[in-house]
C-alpha cells in the first residue's frame, strides 16, 4: 500500500468520538482514494485529491460539520515519516514510551527556548524541524514533564504517535 498519512489530533479520547469507518467515508466523500485507517486513534492513509494541505483543511471542516468538534489534521508523506523516525534523538528503551509529535509547523527558536524552562524529570524532549520527539521514562500516562504546557508554549498544534505506531504507519505506506 502507498499513500499519505493524515493524523487527526485527539480523536476517540474524552468526548471526541470519531468511528474510523466514518473517517474513511468522509475521506472518500472528499475525493480521496485507496482509503484505510490504522487503529482507532485517527490514523488515515489515503491518496488525497490534489494538494494534501487543502485536503487536510477540508477534512478538518468535514469532521467539525459532521461530528461537532474541530480537530487538526496533520499529514506527512511516507518519506517524511521515515525521516522523522530516523531523526529520533533518544535511545529507545521501550518503543511505546518514545513518541514523535507531528507538528502543524515549525516552532520558533524563542518558543523552544521558553519551553525548555519547564522541568522534565527523567523525561526528555527535543524539536527537530516540524517534529517534537519525546521519551517518557515511565510512559505517557505518567509523565514527569508537563508535556501539555510544553506543547502550548511551542505555539504549534501537534499530534503524537508512539514509535510502535510510527513504525506500523511506515510499514503500511511502504
Amino acid at each position: 500500500m502507498s499513500g499519505r498519512i493524515h493524523l487527526l489530533r485527539a480523536v476517540n479520547v474524552g468526548g471526541a468520538k470519531l468511528p474510523m469507518a466514518d473517517l474513511r467515508a468522509l475521506a472518500t466523500s472528499l475525493g480521496a482514494t485507496d482509503v484505510s485507517t490504522y487503529i482507532a486513534s485517527g490514523n488515515l492513509i489515503c491518496e488525497p485529491p490534489g494538494d494534501p494541505a487543502e485536503f487536510d483543511r477540508a477534512l478538518e471542516a468535514a469532521v467539525d460539520e459532521q461530528f461537532g468538534f474541530f480537530r487538526e489534521v496533520i499529514s506527512r508523506s511516507h518519506e517524511e515519516l521515515v525521516a522523522a523516525r530516523a531523526a529520533h534523538p533518544f535511545e529507545v528503551i521501550v518503543p511505546k514510551y518514545s513518541y514523535v509529535t507531528f507538528l502543524a509547523g515549525t516552532p520558533t527558536p524563542e518558543a523552544i527556548a521558553k519551553a525548555r524552562e519547564y522541568e522534565t524529570g527523567d523525561d526528555c524532549w527535543d524539536v527537530i524541524g516540524s517534529e517534537m520527539h519525546i521519551r517518557y521514562a515511565g510512559g505517557a500516562g505518567r509523565p514527569q514533564m508537563k508535556d501539555a504546557s510544553i506543547g502550548r508554549t511551542l505555539g504549534v498544534p501537534g499530534t503524537a504517535r508512539n514509535l510502535n505506531t510510527v513504525d506500523k504507519l511506515i510499514e503500511l505506506t511502504r
